[in-house]
């Protein structure tokens, strides 16, 4: 069972609690195996209420037994394996038409634009755990403090929290924590000169820096471009010249993590690190949250899997710098 978990009833909408400090995920628990009544949900229902599905990846546990729990494989963890899940799910979204004009004010919501809707269950319990990180604590994260965009940042999640209760069902349980990191975003500027053909620019960027991550052993489990999807959705998004979301994913650190006790961290995963090109600018400003997040907002205790995620927190930013980027 997650640590220090709060049990109430529906709720539709989350707020910081005085009595037990902040709020970090919240998870709808429902007795038995929900996979095919989240997988109807999810692809077949969720953009009736205005959400946008993207990068799917479904059933990640058979994936650890794949790479990590056979003998031979490349990976194979002959001293840790063992089956722990039953299903484990990352399914990436975002409510496009909501999110824009927030966007427009306060491009750091990419940091959890998309994010993950996250599935996981444990092979020892019959329960089912559908959740995401509760919207004030993303917001606390990326450092949106406008009043205006709080408040309709968390008007866009009662209709999903709702499609999840009727769905899903079972019980909300919230976890709560004390504190960020005194830091819990990483933030870089990349300045260059302003090509003519600022799309060839961005092409050789991106190749780039998706060739320094797999280097370091990262997957690109994401990717979207949002000056792309509202120039298809014929909405205005002119304050950018770019804006684009990259997914990221270690894979031996998330089964480190989630296989070995700690699905629920699942919420948080894939990374997202967003990147944009204000109008006219000649600077490509980048960030992210840190993965030391996870350790605060999860109340994480084991010492190695601190240590990894600080570890992997450090590698980042030693990758960006690699690629040009200065840290801000």
């Amino acid at each position: 069972m997650i640590k220090n978990l709060i049990r109430s009833t529906v709720a539709l909408s989350i707020a910081a609690s005085v009595a037990f400090g902040a709020q970090g995920v919240m998870f709808n628990v429902a007795e038995g195996d929900k996979e095919k009544q989240y997988d109807e949900m999810i692809n077949n229902k969720i953009e009736s209420i205005g959400w946008v599905l993207s990068d799917p990846h479904e059933r990640i546990n058979d994936h650890y037994k794949t790479k990590y729990g056979t003998p031979g494989a490349d990976g194979y963890d002959k001293d840790g394996w063992s089956v722990t899940l039953d299903n484990l799910g990352f399914f990436s979204v975002a409510n496009d038409a909501a999110l824009r004009p927030l966007l427009i004010k306060a491009p750091e919501l990419g940091g959890f634009s998309p994010f993950n809707l996250h599935i996981y269950k444990k092979k020892n319990e019959n329960k089912t755990y559908v959740g995401h990180i509760v919207p004030d604590t993303m917001l606390d994260i990326v450092g949106v403090k406008d009043s205006g965009v709080r408040k309709d940042f968390n008007a866009m999640f009662p209709s999903l929290d709702k499609m999840v209760q009727d769905e899903i069902g079972g019980t909300i349980e919230t976890s709560s924590f004390s504190q960020l990191p005194s830091e819990p975003m990483m933030n870089f500027e990349i300045s260059f000169d302003r090509p003519e053909d600022l799309a060839e620019y961005i092409e050789s960027f991106q190749e780039e820096f998706e060739a320094a991550f797999e280097d370091k052993s990262y997957l690109i489990a994401g990717y979207k471009d949002f000056k792309e999807t509202y120039t298809d959705m014929e909405l205005a998004f002119d304050e950018y010249d770019a804006y684009f979301v990259y997914s990221l994913c270690h894979f031996t650190y998330s089964y480190n993590m989630f296989n070995k006790g700690r699905p629920d961290a699942g919420a948080f995963a894939p990374c997202s690190m967003y990147l944009y090109i204000k109008k006219g600018s000649n600077t490509m400003v980048i960030g992210m949250p840190k993965l030391a997040n996870w350790v605060s907002v999860l109340n994480i205790k084991d010492e190695k899997m601190k240590k990894s995620a600080f570890d992997l927190d450090a590698e980042i930013i030693t990758i960006m710098k690699s690629l040009g980027a200065k840290v801000k």
